[in-house]
């Protein structure tokens, strides 16, 4: 109850108005991730990609595939990609970059960001693309009241990663049928400690990292200690559980089709759908 009463009290503080709920009544979709087990679902199953309704997410843009694939939904979750220097641009090449990509996207795609993002002028001016607003505001507690909170889009399990506000994202957006791919999550395989006590993460991508953005993932990861990384991915698994019980309640159904994912929320196939 308390719990509850608390994500009440953050929904009232932070969250803003969403976009509307869609319609439930939509084909599968496949949410991929960034993963790198990513490349050979690419490689595999581009054919099955390309005939379905796909989401990106993050730098996604910036991969040679993105114009191959052609998304149809993009989620984007960090602050890092709207944050802005006084010219109104990112001080960080790859998110420049990112945002160049995303406001050439010649292609019918629906561009979702959180309510209180600011977006660049030629992203905005794109016609070809459609902006949605959801909220990262998390909700805990009670299921009933809680899962009030997640249909009206108030709310969301704790949204450690992009990952999690696409699945929230697509259940609101309406489709009952879904697919996730590229979501490895094995960060922990490659989480050590080195002789300095600085905590090291390797996160990797299905597309290469330049220098850049290594540095950028090291200065974030500086000043944090061991427990509170492993308390994060803890959060963040936790969240899928949550995930799943509410696609559940209300008839959908969530397939991870990641080779060798650590995600153990979800039932796993082969995306041969």
């Amino acid at each position: 109850m308390i719990d509850a009463a608390a994500s009440f009290g953050k929904v009232m503080l932070l969250s803003r108005r969403p976009s509307a709920a869609g319609d439930p009544k939509k084909e599968r979709l496949i949410i991929m991730g960034n993963g790198p087990s990513l490349r050979e679902t690419i490689a595999r199953h581009s054919d099955i990609l390309k005939e379905s309704d796909t989401l990106a997410v993050n730098f996604a843009a910036n991969a040679d595939s993105y114009h191959e694939l052609k998304p149809n939904l993009y989620v984007l979750a960090d602050p890092h990609f709207f944050r802005v220097g006084d010219d109104g641009r990112s001080s960080d090449p790859n998110v420049v970059r990112l945002w160049d990509n995303i406001a050439s996207t010649d292609w019918p795609m629906t561009l979702y960001v959180p309510c209180k993002a600011q977006l660049p002028d030629a992203v905005a001016r794109n016609v070809h693309m459609a902006v949605r607003r959801y909220n990262l505001t998390p909700g805990e507690g009670l299921r009933g009241p809680v899962h009030w909170l997640y249909r009206h889009g108030l709310a969301m399990p704790r949204p450690r990663n992009v990952l999690i506000a696409s699945i929230m994202v697509a259940l609101r957006e309406g489709y009952r049928d879904i697919y996730i791919v590229g979501a490895d999550h094995t960060w922990s395989r490659d989480l050590w400690v080195d002789d300095r006590n600085r905590v090291i993460s390797v996160q990797k991508h299905f597309y290469k990292d330049n220098d850049k953005e290594f540095e950028r993932v090291a200065q974030e990861y500086a000043g944090y200690h061991l427990h509170d990384i492993l308390n994060s991915l803890t959060i963040a698994f936790r969240s899928y559980h949550r995930i799943a019980d509410y696609a559940e309640s209300i008839g959908a159904k969530i397939t991870n089709c990641t080779p060798g994912s650590f995600i153990d929320a979800f039932p796993r196939a082969d995306l041969e759908i």
